[in-house]
């Protein structure tokens, strides 16, 4: 049995980035930045999101930098060959299922949409 299952709460740390496809699908790109405390001291964690479909919508009409959200997703690394010196590289990437939009009961009124999972 294999389980791949990421969740994490932090703040946005770039406004979307949306790509359009002729296709119709629309995918969304942003940075999220996680603080982890250990005993001496707390670290910032900072993770690459990547939204698809109306998920990425919503993301696009409704987060900005600095707003705080809840993600679900699994993690997957892209691999690349570096272009000057041949090496192979990879970063870890979370593909998000599901997203929460949190912070104020105002933040979310202003948003005025129903992030409830039934709807994504």
């Amino acid at each position: 049995m294999s389980i791949n299952i990421v969740t994490l709460i932090g703040r946005v740390g770039t406004d979307p980035d949306m790509k359009y496809f002729e296709s119709g699908s629309v995918k969304c790109k942003l940075t999220l930045a996680v603080n982890r405390r250990t005993r001496d001291s707390e670290h910032t964690d900072w993770f690459n999101l990547e939204l698809w479909g109306k998920t990425a919508q919503v993301a696009g009409d409704y987060v900005r930098k600095g707003k705080q959200i809840a993600v679900k997703g699994s993690l997957k690394f892209d691999s690349w060959s570096d272009r000057a010196t041949g090496a192979n590289r990879s970063t870890p990437v979370i593909i998000v299922d599901q997203l929460q939009l949190l912070g104020s009961k105002r933040d979310v009124e202003d948003a005025d949409v129903d992030m409830s999972p039934d709807n994504f």
